[in-house]
């Protein structure tokens, strides 16, 4: 019996750990430079959001982020994007991203933790999610360019 309850409480652990990575998805990371239309360029690293799971998880559940880092999700292609900060802690600017690039739209100072949705109302490809204050700080707007290998792949492919 008691062979069979140590047996059990390995099976436990060993399904309470495998479901807890199963959520927790991992991401690759890439350096990217904004590019103003005054001709300023600033450098960031950020971890790459392609797969449905790291969409999904994107930065929820921290509650820190350097000044230098960020998140780019590409969502596979261009359409009419809703995003939302359940569960993510650390108020976000949110540049919305055509396919070639160019910032189309600017959502600063995002609410955490809030479910309201934040719409890009036009279509976009992707969405780089930086520290709220970081665009105004840095003066980056609508019509300023990123420059990403991600970026770069996805115009050469049909």
């Amino acid at each position: 019996m008691q062979r069979l309850n140590k047996s059990a409480l390995a099976a436990l652990f060993l399904f309470v750990l495998a479901s807890a990575m199963a959520f927790s998805a991992s991401f690759e990371t890439e350096n990217l430079v904004i590019r103003t239309k005054s001709g300023k360029e600033f450098p960031f690293t950020v971890e790459l959001a392609i797969a449905a799971d790291q969409r999904q998880q994107g930065l929820m559940n921290r509650d820190e982020m350097a000044a230098d880092r960020g998140m780019l999700f590409d969502f596979g292609e261009t359409r009419r994007v809703y995003m939302w900060m359940k569960n993510t802690y650390l108020p976000l600017d949110m540049l919305f991203i055509a396919p070639d690039g160019r910032i189309a739209l600017v959502r600063a100072d995002t609410l955490p933790l809030s479910e309201e949705i934040i719409d890009s109302r036009d279509p976009v490809r992707f969405v780089l999610e930086l520290n709220a204050g970081t665009a105004q700080k840095l003066g980056i707007a609508a019509g300023d360019m990123i420059e990403s290998g991600q970026i770069a792949a996805s115009a050469k492919k049909p």
